[in-house]
């Protein structure tokens, strides 16, 4: 009875199209990342806090873009803003901040990151308020927001530059966002520092 199951042309496309399936779902899903991490340690700013009053612009600006008269420039990192991440789809720690370089540009530095591995993770800066628990899986692609890139790893030190022009009194918070499924892993307010 086996042999003749076998020799069953139905039976050849009933195991095709198992194997586009099993082939499919491990593309989509990509279950060995729930047991593998990927581990970053980019080198960080050695940075002090902004002075209180310090626009998140560019420096020596105001949050027009507008240079007041006299204004100094710092010649060194500062903190503009920051953040401890809040758990979402998957437990997620560390700390998120945008740092204002010597050279006038932002990057936004993620310190001590640790979140699940996952398909297709984004970082994206966000104009949407970070909400805890389920009520702030999915909010992230509803309003406004700038993607800095994949994310490195899942776990570690990592940086991704800000492109220039990027309203960052507007853009308030940061997601890891799982692109494929439309879910954040973890997300952080921005607070101004200082």
């Amino acid at each position: 009875m086996p042999r003749r199951l076998f020799r069953a042309p139905l039976t050849w496309v009933a195991v095709g199209v198992l194997g586009v399936g099993a082939a499919f779902g491990l593309y989509w899903f990509q279950p060995w990342k729930v047991v593998t991490d990927n581990q970053v340690d980019e080198q960080l700013s050695e940075v002090g806090a902004a002075p209180p009053g310090t626009p998140t612009g560019t420096p020596g600006t105001t949050p027009t873009g507008v240079a007041p008269a006299g204004s100094p420039t710092s010649t060194r990192p500062v903190v503009v803003s920051r953040g401890e991440f809040v758990s979402h789809e998957h437990d997620t720690s560390g700390t998120a901040r945008i740092v204002r370089t010597a050279d006038g540009e932002h990057r936004l530095e993620l310190v001590g990151l640790d979140t699940s591995n996952g398909p297709d993770l984004r970082v994206w800066l966000s104009d949407q308020p970070v909400r805890t628990g389920r009520a702030g899986w999915h909010v992230f692609d509803d309003g406004r927001r700038a993607e800095l890139g994949r994310l490195k790893g899942n776990r570690g030190d990592q940086a991704y530059a800000v492109p220039a022009g990027t309203d960052l009194a507007e853009l308030t918070s940061v997601t890891i966002w799982c692109q494929r499924f439309a879910v954040s892993f973890g997300a952080a307010s921005l607070i101004p520092a200082g």
